[in-house]
């Protein structure tokens, strides 16, 4: 049997989205003051035939948004590619530098917001702008099995995504809600400097939301829809 076909890429924003005019103005202010860095709708990073989408809230002004490479250069991405190293979800090393050579190989990393907002908190409008290219991201990822939600707006992004009530599936840390399509989300707080550094999200509560993620990948099983609790 011939191999399948790889999947085409999703429809995603171009350098100069006009979408969202907040946006816009502080894409345009930071070009103006950082005109070496990226400064423009951030790209999801990974293969599109992975079984895992990780999905974050949106690029932060200092580390995506000047690299132009997902959580590159912001404090969650020492957690989160540590542990995907860690798991055997990407390899090489990780060095803060999209040309560290590091590379994923067991998932996709997306955010629910591909430009970065000021003081990183998207509109619910701009969230609702953006999950076009969410959409178009689940329909692109033909073996995809399990979307971990780093926080609540990715989850209810990608619910949303999917035309579910954000009130049908409640985020909670290590929740796991059986979606249609044979598809599964599992929720984790966000790696983001605030919840680590309190100790609202420990790297183990992290790692044993992650390897909950892989196995379900890997398992035809899901928990039935009303088992979506921790």
């Amino acid at each position: 049997m011939p191999a399948p076909m790889p999947a085409a890429p999703a429809e995603a924003p171009d350098h100069d989205c006009p979408l969202c005019p907040r946006l816009v103005a502080y894409r345009l202010a930071n070009r103006a003051k950082w005109p070496e860095w990226h400064n423009a709708p951030v790209p999801c990073w990974g293969p599109v035939d992975a079984p895992l989408m990780i999905l974050g809230l949106a690029p932060g002004v200092k580390g995506a948004n000047r690299t132009g490479r997902p959580f590159t250069g912001d404090h969650a991405g020492k957690l989160l590619y540590a542990s995907l190293l860690r798991f055997g979800l990407a390899e090489g090393d990780y060095r803060e530098d999209p040309a560290d050579g590091m590379r994923l190989t067991g998932a996709r990393i997306v955010n629910a917001v591909r430009c970065v907002p000021p003081e990183n908190l998207p509109t619910p409008a701009e969230i609702g702008t953006c999950n076009r290219f969410l959409k178009a991201e689940f329909g692109a990822m033909p073996r995809l099995r399990v979307v971990l939600a780093l926080g609540l707006v990715a989850h209810n992004a990608a619910l949303k995504a999917h035309g579910i009530p954000a009130a049908r599936h409640r985020f909670a840390h290590g929740a796991l809600h059986a979606l249609p399509g044979g598809l599964l989300l599992a929720d984790s707080y966000h790696v983001s400097r605030y919840n680590t550094q309190t100790g609202r999200l420990t790297e183990a509560m992290f790692h044993s939301v992650l390897a909950a993620a892989i196995a379900s990948a890997k398992s035809a099983d899901f928990p039935p829809a009303e088992m979506n609790r921790p």
